[in-house]
């Protein structure tokens, strides 16, 4: 835990950069899952996570107010520690892995493969709610530009680290 002998090191530009990548993911997470505005925790028992824990809307929501931490952590005059991005970042990082499959399976579970069907019988294209790919080898721009952004997180944790030699250290 920081003291007050605990070097403090400027924020590496990698660190400040994700106050803009954090904004972007955050807005990508909410367009993909449709996440409403507010979502509510359910702590009526500690097992009463079991159902939500498996929600992609509530994986992207959770993910959503971590990226909302890490933009706080990016801005300049924003005081932090190492160990505190370090942390959030690991525990952000499942959900940004899993994000491009889970909307493509969130997509396909929503549907109606009856009307969709009838659609291609007479010629008509699907709607695919956003841009997604015709084709299983056609690439999918937005998961793309979505991993682009993602590696600034991890750019931004590797600077971190390295700046501060693996130590924990305030971030000015």
């Amino acid at each position: 835990m920081p003291d007050d002998e605990t070097p403090v090191i400027a924020k590496p530009d990698e660190l400040l950069a994700l106050h803009r990548i954090a904004e972007e993911l955050f807005d990508v997470l909410k367009r993909w899952f449709d996440v409403p505005d507010s979502v509510p925790l359910n702590l009526v028992d500690v097992d009463a996570v079991i159902l939500e824990m498996s929600d992609p809307v509530m994986i992207a929501a959770l993910a959503m107010r971590k990226l909302q931490a890490l933009r706080l952590l990016a801005t300049p005059g924003v005081r932090t520690s190492s160990d505190v991005v370090l942390a959030i970042v690991n525990d952000l990082e499942r959900a940004l892995v899993q994000a491009p499959v889970m909307r493509l399976k969130l997509r396909a579970s929503t549907v109606d493969w009856d009307v969709a069907f009838a659609q291609l019988e007479v010629g008509e294209h699907p709607s695919r709610g956003g841009h997604l790919p015709h084709e299983v080898t056609e690439a999918d721009p937005e998961a793309d530009y979505f991993r682009e952004l993602h590696a600034g997180v991890h750019a931004a944790a590797f600077a971190v680290f390295e700046v501060s030699n693996g130590e924990i250290c305030l971030l000015d």
